[in-house]
C-alpha cells in the first residue's frame, strides 16, 4: 500500500512558506514565480494555516479584482486538514475529495514535513499502477508451461 512518506520521498522536500502577516500580493508573487498553488503559513516555526489560489481568487472576487494591502492572515485557511507520513494514499484521496482540498500538509506531530498536492497523489498512484502492471506482465511471461501428456 502506497504511503504519504513514499510520495514525499519522490516529490522532494522543498517547502514554500509565508508569514501570516505577509501581504497577499507578496504571496501571489511567490506562488507565481515558483509555479505553485499554495503556501504554508508559518508563525514562530508552527503551521498556522495554508493559503492557496482558491483563497486568493475568493479575495480578489470579493474586492472587485483588487488585492489591496490585505494580509495572508485575513484570507488563509487557518484549519487545513493534514496527514501523517504513514497515511495510506487511499485515505489521502478520500480526505482531499471529501474536503475539496488540493493541498494537504504532511505533519509528523508538530513538525511540518511537506505538502502533498492532488497532482502529486495522481502522479504517485499512476506510477504505482504502472509498476504493478509491469510486475504482473513479467510474472505472466514467466508463467510455467505445463507438459501436455
Amino acid at each position: 500500500m502506497l504511503k504519504v512518506n513514499e510520495v514525499l520521498r519522490v516529490k522532494g522536500s522543498t517547502l514554500y512558506t509565508c508569514s501570516p502577516d505577509a501581504k497577499v500580493e507578496q504571496s501571489v508573487q511567490t506562488m507565481s514565480e515558483q509555479d505553485i498553488g499554495s503556501l504554508v503559513v508559518m508563525e514562530h516555526g508552527t503551521l498556522v494555516g495554508m493559503v492557496t489560489f482558491r483563497e486568493v481568487i475568493r479575495h480578489v472576487h470579493k474586492n472587485q479584482g483588487k488585492i489591496g494591502d490585505t494580509t495572508v492572515r485575513s484570507i488563509m485557511n487557518d484549519a487545513p486538514i493534514s496527514v501523517s507520513p504513514a497515511t495510506d494514499a487511499e485515505e489521502v484521496q478520500r480526505l482531499m475529495l471529501t474536503h475539496h482540498a488540493r493541498y494537504v500538509p504532511v505533519m509528523d506531530g508538530p513538525v511540518l514535513l511537506g505538502v502533498i498536492s492532488f497532482y502529486d497523489m495522481a502522479q504517485a498512484i499512476v506510477a504505482a499502477q504502472q509498476f504493478e502492471n509491469s510486475m504482473l506482465k513479467a510474472y505472466i511471461r514467466d508463467w510455467p508451461i505445463e507438459n501436455s501428456k
